[in-house]
């Protein structure tokens, strides 16, 4: 079982991990300036909800597959470039959202399922997972701790991540002007873009 030393380390990566930019918290701000916070939960969910179950199979065995294939990781890093792409393209065409039911705006966040999606193409979170279990997980009651290092990583992931959203929330209020907000999104696509560096570089 997991001893409160290891519990306190463990927490800390996992609050450094989560609270720290990446691709995932560059979305969220952006979407919390596009679409308020109420409208982004879902993104927010999923991207907890995906990153909770990739930490689960990785304790369970699933990382095997990468020493059992290196070339499974290499295909990883650019399909999620491509994804990454794809999603800074959405990023910088997103229109403002309208303030109203009457004019909603013809962009739609990103919803659970692609968010959960996303953490499986998302090298920053292979990183996070694959570091988690093999730097903090104890031989002793292996599968007990597997689940316990996989919930405590999402209750903190959570509450990390609803920051860059809340944030971007905020901001919104400076930028009710549309040509302020398009501006906005399009500088998070260029740091998202900016992201791809260390994920395509040779390794």
């Amino acid at each position: 079982m997991l001893s409160t030393d290891l519990l306190l380390a463990f927490s800390a990566y996992a609050l450094i991990t989560s609270i720290t930019p990446g691709p995932n918290n560059t979305m969220l701000l952006a979407s919390g300036v596009t679409f308020g916070f109420r409208r982004s939960l879902p993104h927010m969910l999923g991207v907890t909800g995906g990153f909770f179950l990739m930490v689960l199979l990785i304790g369970l065995g699933f990382g095997a597959l990468f020493k059992a294939f290196p070339g499974l990781y290499d295909g990883l890093r650019y399909l999620g470039a491509v994804y990454l792409v794809y999603l800074a393209w959405r990023i910088a065409r997103s229109a403002p959202a309208a303030r109203d039911e009457d004019h909603r705006s013809a962009a739609e966040p990103l919803g659970f399922f692609g968010a959960a999606a996303f953490q499986w193409v998302n090298p920053k979170a292979w990183t996070m997972a694959v570091a988690a279990v093999s730097t903090y997980m104890p031989q002793q009651s292996y599968l007990t701790s597997v689940l316990v290092i996989s919930v405590l990583y999402a209750a903190i992931n959570l509450p990390c991540i609803s920051l860059w959203v809340g944030c971007g929330s905020l901001i919104r209020r400076w930028l009710a002007d549309p040509a302020w907000q398009r501006g906005f999104n399009r500088i998070m696509a260029v740091l998202l873009l900016a992201s791809l560096y260390p994920m395509l570089r040779p390794v």
